[in-house]
């Protein structure tokens, strides 16, 4: 089956996580999707397929040489992000693109326009996958899975092609930070893995943010606002006045490259209490430490203005930098960057400026870098994959394997 007609099909299953449940998988849909994949591990010729009560799925492809090869695994992540909706999703394929504004809802005036969106130009002539504007896409990460699972299809049937062990997971609630949390890496018993997660077509990175949350609660008191003199304390109020507390430019719509930000995800508020969502990122682990202290330095400002007590902040680290484990293991890297180039793809080394399941299974003893699965403005209905990006993924996990059979370490 082409990676086409396999991304197709995956994207029709609503697979959105959700953070506010406290279960594993996160969402129902997660779970069917896995059990399909399963059925289709098993359709293609694997065997050795397990899918376990967290909704994670795990399968071999045995080796075809009679050699000492390292184990190396390829991994992808079920979900899609909880931040636009994921159900009845409507891909559209724009052939020989043409360089112009894509109309996504005529109805409702959505167009994908090039001054927006100007890394849509590098594409004119491919066909290119869109959404109808009413959704996002699910190229994150459902591009990631079609592309291993039609490179071990590849495998199975071109038995001539010479490959080591190779292993294989899909995983839950990447979008929601949880996708590695129950991944149960001695038994996926890999050397190392990529996770096929990256955006633009040559993407290699083994490098991403340092990462937390914080949430901030303000206390207020509620009086009736006739007789409110001296006696209301408004925490929505408090609330922005926090906000303006912090760097302005230091948000994600004023960065880029290797600079971090804070970035306000939820605003919820009454006269009483009101709360804040951020996340903070950061590449450099003592600017990240310096990013918390600054918060915490802010809220005790606020509580010196309005007493103590009127703001309170949890800060709970997510995941931290992988390079500090990849980055002494260049071999890892190489081997992607020489199946890429045998691919004919140009390579492209940049930062995450994300998350990745890989940075937490990196710190679990699963050094996982992330390789390219070609889409481009993911968690939104702008978001659009080449064709041809997505065929060039399935070649270099194929090269991947083959190239690992003469890897000297």
């Amino acid at each position: 089956m082409p990676v086409l007609k396999r991304f197709l099909k995956y994207v029709s299953f609503d697979t959105q996580s959700d953070d506010k449940t406290g279960l594993t998988p996160s969402t129902p849909g997660q779970m069917i999707f896995a059990q399909y994949l399963s059925e289709e591990l098993r359709h293609i010729g694997i065997s050795d397929v397990k899918l376990d009560r967290n909704g994670y799925v795990m399968a071999t492809l045995p080796t075809n040489v009679d050699k000492e090869v390292p184990t190396i695994g390829f991994i992808a992540h079920i979900d899609t992000s909880p931040e636009m909706s994921g159900r009845k999703v409507q891909p559209r394929i724009v052939e020989k693109y043409n360089g112009e504004d894509i109309v996504l809802d005529e109805c409702d005036g959505v167009v994908l326009k090039t001054k927006d969106f100007p890394e849509i130009l590098n594409y004119v002539g491919q066909d290119i996958v869109v959404t109808n504007g009413k959704t996002l896409l699910g190229s994150d990460d459902k591009a990631g899975i079609a592309e291993i699972m039609s490179a071990l299809d590849y495998l199975i049937q071109h038995p001539e092609v010479k490959h080591g062990k190779i292993r294989v997971a899909f995983t839950p609630d990447e979008e929601i930070g949880q996708g590695a949390t129950k991944f149960n890496v001695e038994e996926f018993g890999a050397a190392w893995a990529y996770t096929i997660d990256g955006g633009q077509i040559g993407e290699l990175q083994y490098e991403n943010f340092n990462a937390a949350t914080a949430r901030l609660q303000f206390h207020g008191r509620n009086v009736h606002p006739g007789y409110a003199k001296h006696k209301m304390i408004n925490s929505m109020r408090i609330a922005n006045q926090f906000i303006t507390m912090l760097p302005r430019h230091e948000t994600p719509e004023h960065t880029e490259d290797y600079e971090g930000f804070f970035h306000l995800t939820q605003f919820e508020g009454k006269v009483e209490l009101s709360t804040l969502t951020y996340i903070i990122r950061d590449f450099d682990r003592d600017r990240f430490e310096r990013r918390k202290k600054e918060l915490e330095h802010l809220v005790r400002k606020i509580n010196a203005e309005y007493g103590e007590g009127s703001c309170d902040v949890y800060i709970v680290d997510q995941y931290y930098n992988m390079k500090e484990i990849i980055e002494p293991k260049q071999h890892i890297i190489d081997l992607a960057r020489e199946a890429m180039i045998a691919a004919d793809v140009e390579v492209k080394e940049l930062p995450i400026r994300g998350g990745t399941d890989g940075s937490q299974l990196s710190y679990k003893n699963l050094p996982c870098p992330n390789i390219f699965s070609g889409g481009h403005n993911f968690h939104g209905r702008f978001e659009f994959i080449p064709i041809p990006s997505m065929q060039k993924a399935v070649e270099v996990i194929v090269k991947i394997a083959e190239k690992a059979v003469d890897l000297k370490i």
